[in-house]
């Protein structure tokens, strides 16, 4: 364009969050006298006045917060960032999938799909001292047949030593019975993902997880947004018309590796020649150097806004 005299390159967008090109292009040019570059700010009905209002008090009624960015031209202030890309690259091992080991107790999460618009999704891991180590990945997008991922993903699990897997409580009951038909147990997680992604974070956050090298999950991880609805509630998913398939099922099996590693699960406390049960011996950690302060630390879901209950 630099050649063609008068050129004139002009980009229009309704505002969202306050990150990328749109907002840094706003916060360098907007309102600067001289500058070269015009950045203009207005609302819908002053760029065109033949919407009706009654469309924009409507939006307005159902999601202030929306309405206001795609209407009144505001960023909002209610969508930021969950991590930083310097975070999650620092995270980052040396191995795309590490080749299970037979002294090691594995954990495996899903986030399962139906085949024909989210994808299909694994993760394996494993508490390694204070560190959660991701050793697996697997996607596989749409279109595709369930049964044919769960089998897939029922061998990559009983290779690593995994005969029950845990899987994203949205997904309904239809994974579990293709799981049992594979020799898989399948259960729905406790906890919905929001919950997992702020259990992740301080993992993130301390360098206490090791993820592979996988450029689709380190940008479904930067791409997650926390939002603040009007009750205050905080939330935490992936921006529109993005995903978090992959990511999902990466928080879901840090979780459970810093939830159930600890946890003496041979039933040997049970003295079966006896009519009751003894007292269980006291839970076992994998790393004697981590300490119940510790372990608590790094299990404890974070809290994004200390003053909202």
């Amino acid at each position: 364009m630099a050649t063609i005299p008068g050129a004139v390159l002009l980009c229009a967008s309704s505002p969202y969050a306050r990150r990328g090109s749109l907002w840094d292009s706003f916060r360098k040019h907007h309102g600067k006298d001289g500058d070269p570059i015009l950045v203009w700010q207005a609302p819908t009905r002053l760029m065109n006045p033949t919407v009706p209002q009654a469309v924009i008090d409507e939006a307005t009624e159902r999601d202030p917060a929306s309405a206001s960015a795609e209407y009144g031209a505001q960023f909002r202030t209610d969508v930021e960032n969950f991590v930083s890309i310097e975070i999650v690259e620092a995270c980052v091992g040396d191995h795309v999938e590490m080749a299970p080991l037979s002294a090691l107790r594995y954990f495996g999460f899903v986030d399962p799909s139906g085949g024909s618009a989210d994808s299909f999704t694994m993760a394996v891991s494993h508490l390694d001292g204070e560190r959660v180590v991701i050793d697996a990945i697997r996607e596989v997008t749409p279109r595709f047949s369930p049964d044919f991922v769960v089998e897939e993903f029922s061998t990559t699990l009983k290779s690593y030593g995994i005969t029950s897997v845990v899987g994203d409580r949205y997904a309904g009951e239809f994974p579990r019975e293709l799981f049992k038909k594979h020799g898989v147990i399948y259960e729905a997680a406790a906890q919905p993902k929001g919950q997992l992604y702020q259990s992740l974070l301080p993992l993130l956050n301390a360098g206490r997880i090791v993820l592979p090298r996988s450029d689709r999950l380190l940008a479904q991880l930067v791409g997650l947004e926390r939002r603040t609805a009007r009750s205050g509630r905080d939330t935490i998913d992936h921006a529109p018309g993005g995903h978090d398939d992959v990511c999902n099922a990466v928080a879901g099996a840090a979780s459970l590796a810093i939830d159930l590693s600890s946890y003496d699960t041979t039933m040997a406390w049970l003295d079966t020649d006896r009519d009751v049960a003894v007292a269980p011996v006291l839970p076992k950690r994998l790393h004697p150097n981590l300490t119940d302060a510790e372990y608590e630390r790094i299990r404890a879901p974070v809290k994004l806004f200390p003053g909202v209950v």
